[in-house]
C-alpha cells in the first residue's frame, strides 16, 4: 500500500479518540465496522448494537487484516498491541470523524430529503470524481453510525466530500450536520415519509430536514427544490441562519432549470441552465425525478467552483443502483424475448411509487408481454397510510400497468381499489408473493418490484433472478 493512501497514523488516531494503545507504530488505510467488508489495513471499530456486539468479532477482524481494533475493553485471545481501548466505541468513531473533518480542506457537500438522497449522492460522487479526489457515503450509510463511519474514512487530501444524512425522527440530522459541517447542502424534496413519527404533520418533516442547516457556517450555500410548496418556508429557515439559498426545478425562475428534456425508457436527454450557463447531457437512468435531481447536482458542482460541463459528461456514466431502479434482463426461455426486471425494492413512499410507475410506463413490454407491478407496504405513513395506498390505484391505471400483485396490510387497501382485470393476487407477506409471481410471468413481461425495506420485497427480486434456473428444472422434468 502507498504511504500517500494512509488515512490514520497510530498517533493521530489515538489523539482523536483519546484512547490507549500499546503499539503506536501502525498506519491505517480505512475504517470498518463489519468483518465481511473489511479490507486489509483497516481500523475495525467494535460497535455495540441491539442484536450484536462488535467485540465478538475482533479476533476475526484482526485475522482478516485489520491493523487495530477500537474496543472498550481488553478482548480475550487478542494481542493487546492490536487494541485501541476507548471509553465508548461509537463516540470514538464520531471523534475520528470530527478529526477527519477538521483537517480537511476539501469542499464538503451534504444531502438530505424525503426521497432521492442516495441517487443524488451517487450523482454528486460521479460528477465530482471526474474533477478531483472524492469521498462519498457508501450505500445508504446516512444515520448515527453511517455518517461518522463515512467521515472517519475520509482521506486528508480529499478534494470533495459528499455525505448523505437521513432521519425518521426529529433531532437526528442536527448532530450529523454538526459533524459534517457542509459548505453546500441539498434538500432533494419534502414528502410524507416517516410521517407517523411526526403526528402526520408535514411541517414536522420540513423542520427535521431543515436541521441540516444547523451544522452550516454563515454564508454557506443551500440548494432547494423550487417546485415544492415548502420552498419558501425552507428558504426562510436557511436565510434566518444567514445561508445563501439557490433553487432548482421546473420553475423558470429557478437558478438551475430545464430548457428541454426528451424522456425515454433508457434515460433522458437534457438541456439545462445552471446559473445562466447552458449545458446538455444524457442520463441513463429514466424518470423526470432523476432529471430534477441532476439539476441540484450540477448546481452544487457550480457552487463548489467545479466545471459543470465536465460533471455533465460524467453523469452519462451513472447507472441505477441495486434496489433503486436497477434494470436487468432475465432469461424467459425465449432467447429474443426476455423478462425485464426493475428492482425498486429498497424503499417506498407515495411520491417514490408514482415516480416508479411513470418509469414503468416508459418501458415497452416485449412480444406478448405485460407491465406488472409487485408492491409491498409503504411503512411509517401514520393514520393516513391506508388511504395513501388506496390512492395508488389511479396512477397505476394512468401508467398502463396491466397486472398488480400486492402484499401487506395496507397494500390490501390498494388491491381492493383495483379493477378485476388488473388484480394479480394479494398475499400477507412478500415471501408468499415470491412463491407465486415467477410462475405467472411470460416472455416479454416487464416487472417492477417496489416496497419499503421492512416489507422485504428483495425476496421477490431474488425469486425472479432465480427464474432461469427454475425454467431449466422444468425442462429437465
Amino acid at each position: 500500500m502507498n504511504k500517500s493512501e494512509v488515512i490514520w497514523t497510530a498517533k493521530d488516531a489515538i489523539k482523536a479518540t483519546d484512547g490507549v494503545c500499546e503499539n503506536q507504530d501502525w498506519s491505517a488505510y480505512g475504517v470498518s465496522i463489519d468483518t465481511r467488508s473489511l479490507n486489509e489495513g483497516d481500523i475495525f471499530v467494535a460497535l455495540k448494537g441491539d442484536a450484536s456486539d462488535g467485540h465478538e468479532y475482533v479476533a476475526s477482524a484482526i485475522k482478516a487484516g485489520a491493523v487495530v481494533a477500537i474496543v472498550d475493553h481488553h478482548v480475550e485471545g487478542v494481542d493487546a498491541s492490536r487494541l485501541l481501548i476507548v471509553r465508548d466505541t461509537l463516540e470514538a468513531m464520531e471523534n475520528l470523524g470530527r478529526a477527519a473533518r477538521a483537517r480537511s480542506a476539501g469542499k464538503i457537500i451534504g444531502v438530505t430529503g424525503s426521497v432521492g438522497k442516495t441517487g443524488t449522492k451517487e450523482m454528486l460522487s460521479t460528477a465530482f470524481s471526474a474533477q478531483g479526489q472524492t469521498h462519498a457515503s457508501i450505500k445508504s450509510y446516512n444515520n448515527h453510525w453511517g455518517v461518522p463511519l463515512t467521515l472517519s474514512g475520509m482521506h486528508a487530501g480529499t478534494d470533495y466530500g459528499v455525505f448523505e444524512m437521513g432521519m425518521n425522527h426529529a433531532n437526528e440530522i442536527t448532530p450529523l450536520s454538526q459533524m459534517v459541517q457542509p459548505e453546500i447542502a441539498i434538500i432533494t424534496t419534502i414528502a410524507p415519509v416517516h410521517i407517523e413519527h411526526f403526528d402526520n404533520n408535514i411541517e414536522g418533516i420540513i423542520e427535521a430536514k431543515a436541521e441540516i442547516f444547523n451544522g452550516m457556517s454563515e454564508g454557506a450555500q443551500v440548494v432547494l427544490n423550487k417546485d415544492l410548496e415548502s420552498f419558501e418556508v425552507l428558504k426562510q429557515k436557511a436565510e434566518n441562519k444567514n445561508l445563501k439559498v439557490y433553487g432548482f426545478g421546473e420553475d423558470d425562475n429557478a437558478d438551475a432549470t430545464v430548457i428541454d428534456c426528451l424522456e425515454a425508457a433508457n434515460g433522458s436527454r437534457v438541456k439545462a441552465s445552471i446559473l445562466g450557463e447552458e449545458v446538455s447531457y444524457n442520463l441513463q437512468i429514466a424518470g423526470r425525478h432523476i432529471v430534477c435531481n441532476s439539476l441540484a447536482v450540477l448546481l452544487a458542482v457550480k457552487l463548489a467552483g467545479a466545471d459543470i460541463q465536465v460533471a455533465a459528461k460524467a453523469l452519462a456514466k451513472q447507472e441505477p443502483i441495486i434496489g433503486r431502479g436497477k434494470r436487468e434482463l432475465i432469461d424467459s426461455g425465449v432467447k429474443e424475448n426476455p423478462i425485464t426486471l426493475i428492482d425498486e425494492s429498497y424503499n417506498a413512499s407515495p411520491l417514490a411509487m408514482n415516480a416508479a410507475f411513470k418509469v414503468l410506463a416508459l418501458v415497452d413490454p416485449g412480444r406478448g408481454g405485460r407491465r406488472i407491478a409487485v408492491l409491498g407496504d409503504m411503512l411509517e405513513l401514520g393514520s393516513d397510510g391506508p388511504k395513501m395506498h388506496a390512492d395508488l390505484a389511479l396512477p397505476l391505471k394512468a401508467c398502463n400497468v396491466d397486472l398488480v400483485y400486492t402484499c401487506g396490510k395496507d397494500m390490501k387497501k390498494l388491491y381492493e381499489q383495483l379493477p378485476a382485470n388488473q388484480r394479480g393476487a394479494h398475499k400477507d407477506t412478500s415471501q408468499e408473493l415470491a412463491q407465486i409471481v415467477p410462475d405467472v410471468l411470460v416472455p416479454g413481461d416487464v416487472v417492477m418490484v417496489k416496497g419499503s425495506l421492512g416489507s422485504k420485497m428483495g425476496l421477490v427480486v431474488e425469486a425472479l433472478r432465480a427464474l432461469p434456473n427454475k425454467l431449466i428444472s422444468k425442462k429437465e422434468i
